[in-house]
């Protein structure tokens, strides 16, 4: 999974796919931004303790995934879907676009267009992404 010749620095391919499934049904619809190479990036800062963590919850909750939002659901209380699903809002909400996707982001989508947002250029080189 790369984006605009951006790869994956701290998710393998299993753990990656993982990962966009339990976006897709944390944030319905997330999957066509990015999210995934947006935690990847977090993650590469992250210290390795917390890397880990973070892996052990894709791992844990991405087979769970495989069988819905209703299974998935039964662990919305733990940790780990608690970590999970915070990374999943900022990734969405944050109104990231991978580069190369054609996709308007989440601020389009839930229409927040205050005057100050107009203003600002999202840069995520502090993520190891160009814009």
């Amino acid at each position: 999974m790369a984006h605009d010749g951006i790869g994956l620095r701290t998710l393998d391919a299993a753990q990656a796919q993982a990962l966009e499934r339990l976006c897709e049904l944390i944030v319905p619809g997330s999957t066509r931004v990015g999210p995934v190479l947006y935690i990847d990036a977090l993650l590469a800062r992250m210290p390795a303790p917390m890397q880990d963590a973070v892996r052990g919850s894709i791992e844990s909750l991405g087979e769970t995934a495989r069988e819905g939002v209703a299974a998935l659901a039964a662990h919305a209380g733990t940790p780990e879907f608690l970590q999970l699903r915070a990374l999943a809002i900022e990734a969405y909400y944050s109104d990231f676009v991978a580069p190369g996707l054609q996709a308007h982001g989440a601020w389009d989508e839930i229409d927040f267009h205050p005057p100050a947002a107009a203003l600002l250029r999202k840069d995520w080189s502090y993520l190891g992404i160009p814009g």
